[in-house]
């Protein structure tokens, strides 16, 4: 299916958003995720069913100063 990741479009073959995170490489308990503007808790990306064209922000701190 076609996700928007982060605002680019992506194809990837993906149930949930727990899949998106790991075939992406996003590990961690720090990662902040959303689909389609709403906030998606860590405990919850499991049971969040991605449908064609959702839009998902996945959001993780940079290091800096």
């Amino acid at each position: 299916m076609t996700l928007i990741i982060n605002g680019e479009t992506q194809v990837c073959a993906v149930v949930t958003l727990a899949e998106l995170l790991h075939i992406l490489e996003y590990d961690g308990d720090w990662l902040a995720t959303a689909v389609n503007g709403a906030l998606v808790h860590r405990e919850d990306r499991s049971d969040q069913r991605l449908e064609e064209g959702d839009r998902i922000e996945i959001l993780a701190p940079m290091q800096g100063g």
